[in-house]
């Protein structure tokens, strides 16, 4: 296979190795290889339609195509040349001889990069949405076991336990924020479904190319509007970089959780073996590795964001050679929130909570704090006077050490029914508000989400 490169024409010498080794994108952007080939197809299909190659130059073309994709399958290509595309071409000529040479006609570089990232994209994304989806519906059938099992916790602010919630509720608090990254990622799928080819280096052709063909061809929506635009947009990435990161900062809030909950400090949960580890040193140790990836993998997806538009901020229309570093951020940011989705749904699918544990810690004398405040507001007091007639009662058996059960008991403004509402369980059967953390509420955001997952398979083409 030739090394040469498609811009030789131009230059009386070979390029510096230096700067070859410096420019060079074969080694990662070969991950586009399969999008490359589907849109030459598409190229080549819309140039015999438009009669720029005959019968025969697109049999061959389609032909030497084919048998490239089967020998970078095989992993039998060598793929000596600048970058994928290049690659591929060359190859193509190998086997097509004459007929390779129209491979290109109509075409740049700059349009045709532009069109495998929004291939991969297309693709690549919607499996990382699938994934999150899957995590969503392991948190739904979690939650209704739970509900079932009627399992509460502690809620937290600060970390500091403020209310007894259902577990049920808990878990679909993750799921509803994982449905928002859902529909951030059908969003900007949508703006991304947009074919760039067609634009040229910048200016479009005047050769009769056909652009809505090859849109049409390869399942776009729409075709660009504007070729300096087209090859120039880069804002899918930087897009598909942010819901990445938000995603997995969401991943890294239920990591925290996942790492905190299995501590021996509050051990409300135990993790499969199947997914932890052990220690090199410390033969008792089961760690939730998983879970701390995850949340490790926040930061460096946030760092893939900022540096891309870094580098977008200070670029003219229309391709630039700077916009050759929009790959590597989007193959890591991808798959690195790809395989963390794919981990986590595994360690929640077989979490064991400790039902007992969890129920002991809500159950402290001042979780009912709130109803206790709320019992004096049913009977006319305003919320500001309860507040602090239950705050003063809280800070007495605090300093003093008696049972905030027998100073509600002798308060007048409460008397001895009001302590039923400190008996274990009490608490979190009070939530009946819309959306609130208790039986009623729980049961009516189960159906919601289950109606949710069902909206989102649909809008996924599951």
């Amino acid at each position: 296979m030739s090394g040469g490169y498609l811009w030789e024409g131009r230059f009386g010498e070979p390029p510096a190795e230096a700067m070859m080794a410096f420019s060079q994108s074969i080694g990662f952007d070969q991950a586009l290889a399969g999008d490359d080939i589907d849109g030459s197809r598409a190229h080549v299909r819309m140039l015999r339609a438009v009669g720029l190659v005959s019968d025969d130059d697109e049999a061959a073309l389609l032909g030497a195509l084919d048998q490239v994709e089967a020998e970078l399958a095989a992993g039998a290509l060598a793929l000596d040349a600048e970058d994928i595309h290049t690659a591929v071409e060359q190859r193509v000529t190998e086997l097509a001889g004459a007929a390779g040479g129209r491979l290109h006609t109509g075409r740049s570089r700059n349009d045709q990069v532009a069109l495998d990232l929004r291939l991969y994209l297309r693709r690549e994304g919607r499996a990382v949405a699938r994934e999150v989806h899957e995590l969503q519906a392991v948190l739904v059938e979690r939650a209704a076991a739970e509900l079932d099992a009627g399992t509460y916790l502690p809620g937290y602010t600060h970390l500091q336990r403020a209310q007894p919630v259902l577990l049920a509720h808990h878990l679909l608090a993750h799921m509803w924020a994982l449905g928002r990254d859902i529909d951030r990622w059908c969003d900007t799928l949508d703006r991304a479904d947009v074919s760039p080819l067609g634009a040229g280096a910048l200016a479009g052709s005047s050769l009769p190319l056909d652009p809505d063909r090859v849109a049409a061809d390869l399942g776009f929506r729409a075709r660009f509007e504007n070729s300096l635009d087209a090859v120039a947009d880069r804002d899918f990435v930087a897009e598909a970089l942010f819901v990445a990161a938000l995603t997995q900062v969401h991943l890294s809030r239920l990591g925290e959780e996942i790492v905190w909950w299995s501590s021996d400090e509050v051990g409300f949960v135990t993790l499969a073996d199947a997914w932890s580890t052990g220690s090199s040193m410390l033969p008792q140790k089961k760690n939730p590795d998983v879970a701390e990836l995850a949340r490790g993998a926040a930061g460096r997806l946030i760092g893939e964001l900022a540096g891309f538009l870094a580098t977008l901020k200070g670029l003219p229309l229309a391709y630039n050679r700077d916009l050759q570093g929009d790959k590597e951020p989007l193959f890591v940011a991808l798959g690195t929130c790809g395989r963390a989705l794919v981990a986590l749904r595994g360690v929640m699918a077989t979490v064991g909570f400790d039902r007992e544990r969890m129920a002991a810690a809500a159950d402290g004398p001042a979780a009912a704090a709130t109803d206790l405040a709320e019992l004096l507001v049913a009977g006319g007091t305003p919320f500001r006077e309860a507040h602090a007639a239950v705050g003063g009662l809280v800070r007495e058996a605090g300093t003093t050490g008696r049972a905030l059960r027998d100073l509600v008991a002798a308060d007048p403004r409460f008397g001895s029914e009001a302590t039923t509402l400190l008996d274990p369980g009490v608490s979190v059967q009070r939530r009946t508000t819309p959306g609130g953390a208790g039986p009623g509420p729980v049961a009516e955001q189960l159906v919601a989400a289950r109606a949710r997952l069902a909206e989102q398979s649909a809008r996924l083409g599951d």
